[in-house]
C-alpha cells in the first residue's frame, strides 16, 4: 500500500487489484513445532466448553498424537484444574515453559502465572487478548501434533485474536440442547466463516442423562434442536456428550485424563484423518 494512500479506494486512481492485505499471524516461539491448532469454540457459557477441551486432548493422546491445550479463557481459566496444575509456570532464556500433565500434555494457561491462582484478573479487552497471543509467540511449545485452543463464550477481542493471530487449521464447536442453540450456534458458525477457518463440526454437550439401573436415556434439556441446524449448515455433529457426574467429578479433582473419552473419540478420529 503506498504512503499516499488515504484508505478510500473509490478515490483512488491506482489499481490494487495485485495487492493482498498483509498477514496478522503472530510469529510461533522459535522452540515450537505445532503442526495442527485447533480452536473449541461456543456462541455461549454454560456449556461444558473446557471439559469437552479437555476431552478432546485427553482422546487425541489416547490415539498416540502429542497434544497440548492453550487456555484463551483469561478470565475464567479452568484448563489447569481440570489437570490437576497448580504449579506456576518456569521459564528460560527461550521462552516459557508449559506446565505438563501426568501423561504428558502440555499446558499454558494464565493461573499458571499468577502468584495466587484464585487471583482475578482485571484487565480490558486489548491486555487479555495480548496475553493469548504472547502464549503462542512466548511459549516453548516444543513439538505438538494437535493444540486445542480453548476460547470463551463469545465473539469478542479473544475469539477475534485467535483467529487472526494462530494458524487455526479448524474449529469445533460446542453446544448444549437448548432452546437457544440455534442462535448461539449460527454466531459461532459465522464468525468462523467470515475468519475463513474451517469447521469440523459440532459437539453436543448434555444431551441426554443414561439412567445407572435401566440404561434409559433421558433428554434432560429437552429434544435436541442441532440435527436439524447441523443440516442447514452442512456440517456434522461429531458427538453427542451424555450428561455424566463422573465427568464432573474427575474435573474437580484434576483427573481428566481418567476420563472415559469413548464418547467423544469419533471426533478426535476425524480430526486425525483431517
Amino acid at each position: 500500500m503506498s504512503e499516499s494512500c488515504s484508505g478510500n479506494c473509490a478515490s483512488c486512481s491506482s489499481s490494487c487489484s495485485d495487492r493482498k492485505p498483509e498477514s496478522l499471524l503472530a510469529p510461533a516461539n522459535p522452540h515450537s513445532n505445532v503442526k495442527k491448532v485447533i480452536a473449541v469454540v461456543s456462541g455461549k457459557g454454560g456449556v461444558g466448553k473446557s471439559t469437552v477441551t479437555s476431552m478432546l486432548a485427553v482422546a487425541m493422546h489416547k490415539l498416540g498424537y502429542k497434544t497440548a491445550i492453550l487456555d484463551a479463557d483469561i478470565t475464567g481459566p479452568s484448563i489447569p484444574q481440570a489437570f490437576g496444575l497448580h504449579e506456576s509456570a518456569v521459564g528460560n532464556d527461550d521462552g516459557i515453559l508449559p506446565a505438563e500433565t501426568k501423561e504428558g500434555i502440555k499446558v499454558m494457561s494464565i493461573n499458571l502465572l499468577l502468584n495466587n491462582e484464585t487471583d482475578p484478573v482485571v484487565w480490558r479487552g486489548p491486555v487479555i487478548a495480548g496475553a493469548v497471543k504472547q502464549f503462542w509467540t512466548d511459549v516453548c511449545w516444543g513439538d505438538v501434533d494437535y493444540m486445542f485452543v480453548d476460547l470463551p463464550p463469545g465473539t469478542g477481542d479473544v475469539p477475534l485474536t485467535v483467529f487472526q493471530s494462530l494458524p487455526i487449521d479448524g474449529v469445533i464447536i460446542v453446544t448444549s440442547p437448548q432452546s437457544l442453540v440455534s442462535m448461539i450456534v449460527s454466531k459461532a458458525v459465522n464468525m468462523a466463516r467470515m475468519m475463513e477457518v474451517p469447521v469440523y463440526g459440532f459437539v453436543e454437550n448434555y444431551s441426554y442423562f443414561e439412567c445407572p439401573d435401566c440404561g434409559k436415556k433421558v433428554e434432560i434439556f429437552g429434544k435436541s434442536l442441532l440435527p436439524e441446524l447441523a443440516l442447514d449448515f452442512s456440517l456434522p455433529i461429531l458427538a453427542r456428550l451424555p450428561l455424566n457426574p463422573t465427568v464432573a467429578q474427575q474435573f474437580d479433582a484434576g483427573e481428566m485424563e481418567k476420563v472415559d473419552v469413548s464418547p467423544i473419540m469419533p471426533a478426535a478420529e476425524l480430526m486425525s484423518k483431517a
